[in-house]
């Protein structure tokens, strides 16, 4: 039997990189996938045409994670569609790079709404339907940088630093409804973005890496996969380092 036969997963951003990655193997175990996308149209429908091929049902929503209301609407929307949500994946998130000294205030405040809030308003807009259900797996897409930080990117390594903290509150609030909640913190993923970065850029990852290589999106789906599944029924309140061991 496959891991996620027949469950109804929602995952933020997975039009491409983690989250398609994390979509496909999902699917692959069975899953019903609805995901959402914030401007990826062509892409977003070819992975929803992919995954239904695959013999689960699959739908691609456009929407913004940051927004409440759209977020509230989404839910609705799939609970409607799939008839039930059995794990939720915040894994939408963008980055606006820059030192302290030279980061615009609205840099900061949209990397905050679209990487922290955006899990506030898809965990409390699933809530309710869990509560019901007396079951869920919540799985937080987190960072290294959340971690340990990153000169850079403080605006990111907040954002991503603050879904650890919302992740702990969370299992805390929800165990006892057999509500799970984790995260994950992947390292140095190999995604398309990562393939536009220059060849001794990646190579210095690589080199600083215990494993001496770039994570794939598939290991990033694996561990989604031992959240989302029962094989992690007694796992709450984790933050899991998907590194190759940078923070080890």
């Amino acid at each position: 039997m496959k891991l996620l036969e027949g469950k109804n997963v929602i995952i933020t951003g997975a039009s491409r990189g983690i989250g398609t990655g994390i979509a496909q193997v999902f699917a692959e175990n069975g899953a019903n996938v609805a995901f959402t996308y914030s401007s990826s149209e062509a892409p977003a429908l070819a992975l929803e045409k992919e995954l239904i091929n695959k013999g689960v049902k699959s739908k691609a929503y456009k929407s913004n994670a940051g927004s409440f209301s759209d977020s509230e609407a989404l839910v609705a929307k799939v609970l409607e569609d799939f008839g039930g949500i059995d794990v939720l994946i915040n894994n939408a998130g963008i980055t606006k790079d820059n030192l302290l000294m030279r980061m615009a205030e609205d840099d900061f405040d949209t990397v905050i709404e679209i990487n922290l809030k955006s899990v506030f308003n898809m965990t409390k807009a699933v809530q309710r339907t869990m509560l019901k259900q007396r079951k869920g797996s919540i799985i937080n897409m987190s960072s290294v940088v959340g971690v340990k930080g990153n000169a850079g990117q403080a605006n990111y390594a907040a954002s991503k630093a603050g879904m650890i903290g919302f992740t702990k509150s969370i299992a805390l609030e929800l165990g006892s409804r057999n509500i799970r909640c984790n995260a994950i913190a992947p390292g140095f993923i190999e995604t398309e973005m990562t393939a536009k970065l220059d060849d001794k850029v990646v190579q210095g990852w690589r080199d600083g890496i215990p494993l001496k290589r770039g994570g794939s999106t598939e290991d990033i789906a694996n561990a989604c996969l031992f959240f989302a599944s029962d094989l992690s029924a007694y796992v709450t309140g984790q933050v899991l380092n998907v590194d190759g061991g940078m923070l080890t």
